[in-house]
């Protein structure tokens, strides 16, 4: 597992996508995170690749790096549009977000 796999969540591999139809723009998630996450001209939020590059297709995840744990889990619980989304890899369920238990 490389380096941007790992994670605190029980050792196991997160990622995070953003669901575009619920963002609000406010940026709060770049301000937190802009390593991962990034507003784009249309004004809404969008996940970075590992090697920086803007993720716009829907549905794109991102792999959540270690050190940006915390700050990734800040952006999906103090997001006003409530559209960010982290889970797992293995099983896909959501950790942090407005679908996680």
């Amino acid at each position: 597992m490389s380096v941007q796999e790992q994670t605190a969540e029980g050792g196991e591999a997160l990622e995070v996508w953003i669901d575009q139809d619920l963002c609000t723009g406010d940026g709060l998630c770049a301000q937190y995170a802009p390593e991962v996450f990034e507003l784009d001209i249309d004004g809404l939020a969008y996940v970075k690749s590992p090697d920086d590059e803007l993720l716009q297709d829907k549905g794109a995840t991102t792999p959540v790096p270690l050190p940006l744990l915390r700050d990734v889990a800040d952006s999906a619980r103090e997001c006003p549009g409530e559209c960010i989304h982290v889970r797992r890899v293995s099983d896909k369920i959501e950790v942090y977000g407005p679908d996680a238990a």
